[in-house]
């Protein structure tokens, strides 16, 4: 069983990390674009995460500044070459009723941001994995079913608190049409970039948030329910300079 499992990993690992050969090898040396892999597959049904992948790869690849490949199979964690590949991890997926990750696959996502690789955690990311105590850590703050919670979809204003940061460059106070989501439960320290105030908590409620985990970056980003609540400048503008940020392709202040 264990060997039939190395060799579906083999395999995977092939498809996803394939595109590092061949004649495009001598421009990605010179170029030096971030490496970015989207982590995708499950969520809720009114998530729609097979319009918002291509959506948010498009993003990233239209800049010219990053290769982005998606993977729809969380036991890609367990690859021991995710370092090799990839310069960040984007989680684009959530539901606390998921496929669950193994042992292995729990120290591998760890270890690629402790070692110094990025993450960035979009929207309904941060209620994956319940019982899972690391990965709060990992996040800074994450949806604990019974606790967080939001108000009915609407448009609100997301205001800009740190307006020094790599990651708002560009960026003033914007509106969303999006779920606000609020009461989220952590004690990580985060460096809060953005806030919006929520009706149903009743109070301003962080959406925008970085944090570091080990050597490695985390880019944290609450907003984003479908592709219309990610179809601005002021979302996509987040995403790039977010991933670029948890990449340290950006300065850390």
């Amino acid at each position: 069983m264990r060997s039939a499992r190395l060799l579906v990993l083999s395999v995977l690992a092939t498809l996803v990390f394939g595109w590092t050969t061949g004649s495009s090898l001598a421009d990605k040396a010179t170029q030096k674009p971030v490496r970015v892999l989207i982590v995708t597959g499950h969520d809720v049904k009114v998530h729609p995460w097979r319009e918002t992948t291509p959506f948010i790869r498009k993003v990233l690849e239209d800049t010219g500044k990053f290769d982005v490949r998606v993977c729809e199979e969380t036991s890609i964690f367990e690859s021991s070459t995710l370092a090799e590949h990839y310069d960040v991890l984007m989680l684009n997926f959530g539901f606390w009723d998921v496929p669950q990750l193994t042992d292995r696959a729990k120290e591998g996502l760890l270890s690629f941001v402790r070692n110094g690789g990025g993450l960035v955690a979009i929207h309904f990311a941060s209620s994956s994995y319940q019982n899972w105590k690391e990965y709060a850590e990992l996040l800074g703050r994450v949806w604990v079913k019974g606790v967080a919670g939001h108000g009915p979809r609407s448009v609100f204003t997301v205001k800009i608190v740190d307006h020094e940061s790599p990651i708002t460059q560009g960026v003033s106070d914007f509106k969303a049409d999006d779920e606000l989501y609020a009461k989220l439960s952590g004690d990580a320290k985060i460096h809060v970039l953005g806030v919006a105030e929520s009706d149903w908590s009743g109070k301003a409620e962080p959406l925008l948030f970085t944090k570091t985990y080990g050597e490695g970056r985390v880019f944290h980003d609450l907003l984003g329910h479908d592709v219309k609540a990610r179809d601005y400048p002021a979302y996509k503008k987040l995403l790039i300079q977010g991933t670029l940020w948890a990449a340290k392709a950006l300065p850390a202040k």
